[in-house]
């Protein structure tokens, strides 16, 4: 077990000679009492991880993970029909630098009046868009160091130490601050990177982002798999200059649709304490809808971005598969999940997506992509911009039937 065990490709298996060998599992094999007895020590705070330790060692699951390697891509991968284009969108470069794409997602929104940002102030709550933020900043009337001050204390005062309502399982306030002060530099000097410099967004645990550690929601997957690089959407934001506030709750390993975390601590519906977020992006949706961030990053399989979006009250976008690069994702080798914006408005989403777009050339070979594009927004009041715009195509679907009535 101390070298890379390299499996072979299926397609090149010889099946005649392979010969299956049975491992050794060191575990207990119990049943009634002694099973609950395990259950319980396996949850108590100290037995339990000692106790989990222990069997992963006996068995060598810490070796087999970081020495077994698959060089195999999926079998299939979803494949883009061919398509006009849609009237009123802007094509996007998505071989260009993310700044530039942002530009041109800028240039597709309604003009921005600043007033708006305070005709509601008498309502209890308000979202601060993207734009909001930017006009702040230039025209000096706070700065990304204010701000973070303003976020961190907030974090701080909710508790790092099993807080109450858990929306980060990672945060480093010298961080944020090192960041926000890059940020402040950078408008003092009036060269700021694009819109979404000094925007704070969170980063969903099962998607890389240094200094941070992914977890996927667990307490060791860190110990056996090294954050070396941002994930590729994490860079390209990063070089717009966004401020990563953390890494964002989430159902462990995204192996559910409620966000409830045993190991951090469940993410609580700010708007409903007393209720889920929905998951597995349960933090992102939580962190947005609360209006410490403007954005976050989820990652969506069967829901995982739109479910917890739904119920908190906040944007969420499942792009299409391929549209952006899942290099540094826990789940970067299928070919259902994909990493989405989570906004408080669609705006806010589609200057994130601008950001992370673009896929790898072997995807765009083998999907046969259309060049993707946005809405355009920036509309008089008597023109209906969107009237003509399709947001989702319906094509047949193939349905197997099976005995009892089961529907596939």
């Amino acid at each position: 077990m101390g070298k890379k065990r390299v499996l072979v490709p299926a397609k090149e298996v010889d099946l005649s000679l392979v010969q299956y060998e049975p491992e050794t599992v060191q575990a207990p094999h119990l049943t009634g009492f002694g099973f609950r007895l395990l259950v319980r020590l396996i949850e108590a705070p100290l037995i339990g991880p000692l106790l989990m330790n222990y069997l992963k060692k006996e068995n060598k699951i810490d070796e087999l993970l970081r020495n077994t390697v698959i060089p195999e891509e999926p079998m299939f991968k979803p494949e883009y029909p061919p398509q006009e284009k849609e009237p009123g969108v802007v094509e996007l470069d998505q071989d260009g630098r993310p700044e530039d794409r942002v530009e041109s997602a800028l240039n597709c929104l309604p003009h921005y009046d600043p007033a708006d940002l305070w005709e509601s102030s008498s309502a209890p709550f308000r979202y601060w868009k993207i734009r909001d933020y930017a006009h702040a900043y230039r025209f000096r009337k706070v700065t990304p160091s204010m701000v973070a001050e303003r976020i961190i204390s907030i974090i701080e005062e909710n508790g790092t130490d099993k807080p109450p309502t858990p929306l980060l399982i990672t945060f480093d306030a010298a961080e944020v601050r090192k960041q926000a002060a890059a940020s402040t530099q950078r408008f003092e000097a009036g060269n700021p990177l694009s819109i979404l410099d000094g925007i704070f967004i969170a980063i969903k645990d099962d998607i890389d982002c240094l200094p941070h550690s992914s977890k996927g929601g667990s307490t060791w997957l860190h110990e056996v798999r090294a954050v070396k690089k941002d994930a590729v959407s994490v860079s390209r934001l990063r070089s717009c200059g966004v401020i990563f506030l953390g890494k964002a709750n989430m159902h462990e390993f995204g192996m559910g649709t409620t966000g409830n975390n045993p190991n951090y601590g469940t993410a609580r519906n700010p708007h409903a304490p007393d209720r889920y977020t929905g998951g597995s992006s349960s933090g992102p949706a939580a962190i947005v809808a609360s209006g410490l961030c403007s954005a976050a990053l989820g990652t969506d399989g069967g829901g995982s971005v739109r479910i917890p979006s739904s119920l908190c009250g906040v944007v969420g976008l499942k792009i299409n598969y391929g549209r952006s690069s899942m290099e540094g994702s826990l789940c970067d080798s299928g070919t259902v999940e994909v990493i989405g914006p989570i906004a408080s408005s669609v705006e806010d989403a589609m200057l994130v997506y601008a950001a992370m777009l673009g896929t790898s050339p072997a995807n765009r070979i083998s999907m046969n992509p259309s060049t993707p594009c946005l809405p355009t927004l920036s509309f008089d009041d008597d023109t209906d911009a969107l009237g003509s715009l399709r947001i989702g195509k319906y094509t047949p679907v193939i349905t197997l039937s099976f005995e009892h009535d089961f529907i596939c």
